[in-house]
């Protein structure tokens, strides 16, 4: 174990921190989605009988709001866990150090089979990581098709609005919010997705 291996768990420690925060900006922002969504059913049901498929298509922007902001808590989750393998795994190479110094001063044999026990634990450590990290890039994934999804919605929507006669002009607004929100998200995920965190994987 190298100080530049410890360094480089510093860095996804840091890595990973960063995508907990945008993480927490895209939860924001669905929340953003839902109180768009209720407004847009009620501006619907004002239009009425023209603005049906809009106010299904609000419905559906109510649900994938929802499912959103599940997906967002699980991708926490992972983040929180991978933080804490990545502490451990810090904690285990500093320690690990301190043995071998200790070791190389020290004429006693007794320190062996500890090096030994933590380089196994440290290897463990670095396998847990390694399975979190292919586990979050997965749920990322999975976030990033079901906002794919969000932005047919959107367009949907835009296409829906055009047939809301007199409320036309207010249901093509919403509709573009809704899309440019879509597409905030799109790119937040996207940029996650490309994080470096990733590359040790």
């Amino acid at each position: 174990m190298t100080t530049e291996q410890v360094a480089q768990t510093g860095i996804d420690l840091l890595r990973i921190v960063r995508i907990n925060e945008e993480i927490k900006r895209v939860v924001a922002v669905s929340f953003k989605i839902n109180i768009m969504a209720l407004n847009a059913i009620f501006l619907a049901k004002r239009a009425g009988t023209a603005a049906r498929g809009f106010a299904v298509l609000s419905n559906e922007f109510r649900s994938f709001s929802e499912e959103l902001r599940s997906s967002m808590a699980a991708l926490t989750s992972m983040v929180y866990s991978c933080v804490n393998e990545v502490s451990m795994v810090l904690q285990e190479m500093r320690f690990t150090r301190l043995l071998q110094e200790a070791s190389q001063l020290s004429s006693h044999a007794s320190l062996a089979p500890m090096l030994r026990r933590r380089g196994l634990e440290n290897v463990t450590h670095q396998e847990n990581l390694a399975r979190l990290r292919s586990q979050l890039r997965r749920a990322l994934d999975d976030a990033f098709q079901m906002v794919e999804l969000g932005g047919v919605l959107a367009k949907s929507a835009k296409i829906e609005a055009a047939y809301g006669q007199s409320f036309a002009a207010s249901l093509s607004q919403v509709s573009g919010e809704f899309d440019h929100i879509v597409e905030e998200i799109r790119a937040s995920l996207e940029s996650l997705r490309r994080s470096a965190f990733f590359a040790g994987n």
